[in-house]
């Protein structure tokens, strides 16, 4: 299968650099050069991929994100962050806003390459047999459809916070370190910080609403979602 890479920066020798490389890496790509365009081109292309700039005209990158991330049609496309900005809040920022994956300028186009190909990975939907439900308290996931729900109510999630929960939800009662997630949920990337679980946790508890709850934080260790022993069941 061949992958579609959207690639979105302002400066052209960036973009024909990134461009460059990832072709010569077995995937197909296009460009765009400004917030706008690269809604539009998500929109129309539906690429598997987004290598997305923060500092671009007119709609920033963070802006460009959580449109992404609120379109029923782009919310599970691969984002990869990558930017000159260094700083921890802007990585925290583009993290909560829900990129897979965050890269700084210079960069390696190798390194590049094979995060890509990490992210596209950890987001392809696993051979699961139909009708492979877990439910557990009030959250159902169907794994089959890569879907879940709270007390009946279909979940918006990204496909990141879906692994997570997904992850959780398997081993329940069972504390999960921080370390632990990072190896099930992000293959335990280079660069990929413990702050992430917890930036990512939080932005499941707050779309879990009330049932958020049940995602216990174990100090100095990591979380563990409760086993509600009365309806915790796999079918």
């Amino acid at each position: 299968m061949t992958y579609r890479i959207l690639v979105v920066d302002d400066e052209p020798d960036i973009t024909a650099l990134v461009a460059y490389h990832l072709a010569r890496a077995g995937f197909r790509v296009s460009t765009a050069h400004n917030g706008s365009d690269a809604l539009k081109a998500a929109r129309e292309e539906r690429p598997d991929m987004i290598i997305l700039d923060l500092m671009l005209p007119g709609v920033s990158g963070y802006d460009v994100l959580a449109e992404l991330r609120q379109r029923e049609e782009t919310r599970d496309v691969g984002v990869i962050l990558l930017t000159a900005r260094r700083e921890e809040p802007d990585r925290i920022r583009g993290l909560t806003l829900g990129a897979d994956d965050y890269l700084t300028k210079p960069f390696s186009p190798q390194e590049l390459s094979l995060r890509v190909r990490n992210v596209l990975r950890r987001l392809a939907a696993p051979p699961v047999a139909a009708g492979a439900t877990i439910t557990a308290g009030p959250v159902s996931i169907d794994r089959s459809a890569r879907r879940a729900s709270v007390n009946g109510h279909d979940l918006e999630l990204t496909a990141t916070e879906y692994k997570l929960l997904l992850t959780l939800v398997e081993r329940r009662g069972r504390v999960q370190t921080r370390p632990q997630l990072l190896e099930s949920v992000w293959d335990a990337q280079p660069d990929i910080q413990t702050r992430t679980v917890d930036m990512h946790v939080q932005r499941l508890r707050t779309k879990l609403g009330e049932s958020g709850r049940l995602i216990e934080t174990v100090r100095g260790f990591g979380y563990r979602f409760r086993g509600t022993e009365r309806g915790a069941r796999a079918r």
